[in-house]
């Protein structure tokens, strides 16, 4: 048995899950998610909680009922909490500033980089050298975020680029000289 499977998933006060032909709906204070249901899992939805099943034993059936559960949660948490990654700018010159509805990256480039944030995701630069990204849907956020965070990845002799708040940036030695 699954053990994230088996796991039922609770849900607070005013979020609804509905199940609409092969997708589940979440709907909460935050908006409104659809997580895919594979054919093999059955739902029962109660009151304040969610109960998945899978047809049989399979090795995919397994599979997917633990990660069935794994989005449904994703998607209850998004709508009422909602998601949050944080980018850390390191860097000479290097800042971020929102300009209009998209954010304007300076990473020492000859140009800005102007980013613009899709549906559903709010983009805040709290500091100049920090960016907030938020919203209800995890794998869209963590997208958004990496995006970004391509710009200019971290590099590994001085440390310098667009990093997740807390990330550890393994460092090299430079050449040694005579």
């Amino acid at each position: 048995m699954s053990r994230i499977g088996k796991k039922p998933v609770t849900l607070p006060k005013g979020v609804k899950v509905s199940v609409n032909g092969a997708e589940a709906v979440v709907e909460g204070a935050k908006g409104k998610l659809s997580c895919p249901i594979p054919t093999v899992i059955t739902l029962d939805i109660q009151a304040d909680s969610v109960i998945l099943a899978r047809a049989n034993e399979e090795a995919q059936s397994r599979a997917y009922h633990g990660l069935t559960r794994a989005l449904i949660q994703n998607a209850v948490t998004g709508v009422t909490d909602g998601w949050k990654k944080e980018l850390d700018m390191v860097g000479v010159g290097y800042k971020a500033a929102m300009d209009g509805a998209k954010l304007r990256l300076d990473l020492g480039y000859s140009h800005p980089i102007m980013y613009e944030a899709p549906a559903g995701i709010s983009i805040a630069v709290e500091k100049q050298t920090h960016i907030v990204v938020t919203g209800s849907d995890r794998q869209l956020v963590g997208q958004v975020a990496a995006d970004i965070r391509k710009f200019r990845k971290p590099e590994p002799y001085k440390g310098k680029g667009v990093m997740y708040t807390g990330e550890v940036i393994r460092r090299k030695a430079g050449k040694t000289g005579k």
